[in-house]
């Protein structure tokens, strides 16, 4: 190999098969995951805009029915679909806070909401988190999966280091060239995996806190509502 024709794509073009298939391998897993660090990237700031949106309209003071009412058909962000899981069930339940005679049923209602905001926190970040243990798996697999590639290419080079019946450097250059190809191209795989896998995760964990808390507090206040509804 010629040093003014060095590249990554002689290095594949001279390899043997099985380290073309390994290039091939890491070539698609490196397009796959960078698919998904990018829609996870551009995911989380859609969600995090209107999670502060609807915080500005919930904190605002106005009637929880009229945001209720507006959300109810077009929400598609984790945080106002909670909000609106548990309108669902409080309104579903209206009838016990207006019976002062189910009085001990209604002081578990807020039992109920709480729970129904929970199942739905569950649903949503699961639909967040899917496929980035993609991520995970390829930072782990990727340089193992190009080491291989390398080791393999080490064991055709000695064959064709045998068959030659010489070892001069001209003859092991080459093929020790393309087999430590895949070992950096599994590093270039790997790196970036791990590093979107740690930044999604964090951010996502972040996010869940953020509902987590939004639920926490939306509880406190049906539950002094429901009390007031009771002492009344």
């Amino acid at each position: 190999m010629e040093p003014s024709t060095f590249s990554l794509f002689s290095l594949f073009t001279e390899s043997d098969l099985m380290t073309r298939l390994v290039s091939i391998l890491m070539v698609f897993a490196s397009i796959y995951s960078w698919a998904i660090i990018i829609e996870k990237t551009f995911m989380l700031k859609k969600i995090k805009l209107s999670a502060e949106i609807f915080e500005r309209k919930f904190w605002s003071g106005g009637s929880l029915d009229e945001l209720f009412n507006s959300l109810k058909s077009k929400a598609n962000d984790p945080m106002s679909l909670v909000f609106i899981s548990a309108m669902k069930e409080w309104k579903k339940s209206s009838s016990l806070l207006r019976a002062k005679n189910n009085a001990p049923k209604t002081a578990n209602l807020h039992q109920r909401i709480d729970r129904v905001m929970t199942i739905t926190i569950e649903k949503e970040m699961g639909k967040l988190e899917d496929r980035i243990d993609f991520l995970s798996m390829i930072g782990s697999i990727a340089p193992l999966v190009g080491l291989f590639g390398t080791i393999w290419g080490i064991m055709s080079s000695f064959s064709a280091i045998g068959s030659s019946q010489s070892t001069t450097l001209g003859v092991i250059a080459p093929g020790i060239a393309t087999a430590l190809s895949t070992t950096a191209l599994g590093l270039i795989v790997a790196i970036p995996a791990v590093i979107g896998y740690n930044k999604i995760t964090t951010d996502l964990a972040k996010y869940s806190m953020k509902i987590e808390g939004f639920a926490g507090e939306f509880t406190a206040i049906i539950s002094r509502q429901i009390d007031e509804n009771i002492n009344n």
